[in-house]
């Protein structure tokens, strides 16, 4: 039975870093990367859905274009060293998706970056990275 890596990423470099790290420490895995998209990283923020409507569907489908783009230079990343990868996105709180994921699809461990976010960003919505350390019920590697 092979070993299921969950590679959660964002637009960082860090993110980059993980799935680096991933495809040469377990090529032999069923790596599968993952990006959440939540909704309270917008520039709208928290409240601010609703004002007009179809707001949120347009801002949505933006995301997930973008998360498309994100997730196929991911692919594009593994091939180049010969490692084929699964890719997801779901919406949802980062670290709460997260960790759901890693339970319904019966993850063996996570490997991330340590953070995505700006300093002001982590303190307001807590860091993701040091959420899922704490709380997943897997081995959760963090690179930095």
């Amino acid at each position: 039975m092979s070993t299921r890596v969950l590679v959660p990423i964002d637009y960082s470099e860090l993110a980059e870093k993980a799935l680096r790290t991933v495809l040469s420490l377990h090529p032999d895995a069923e790596i599968t990367v993952l990006h959440v998209i939540d909704f309270r990283t917008s520039d709208l923020g928290p409240g601010g859905w609703g004002d007009s409507p179809g707001e949120f569907e347009e801002w949505l489908a933006d995301a997930r274009e973008r998360a498309a783009d994100l997730l196929a230079e991911a692919e594009a990343t593994a091939a180049e060293e010969g490692v084929e990868i699964e890719t997801d996105t779901v919406v949802g709180e980062d670290a709460s998706s997260i960790l759901s994921y890693v339970a319904d699809h019966d993850i063996d461990l996570v490997v991330m970056g340590s953070h995505g976010r700006s300093l002001p960003e982590r303190i307001l919505l807590g860091g993701v990275s040091e959420t899922v350390v704490r709380r997943a019920p897997v081995p959760v590697m963090v690179v930095r």
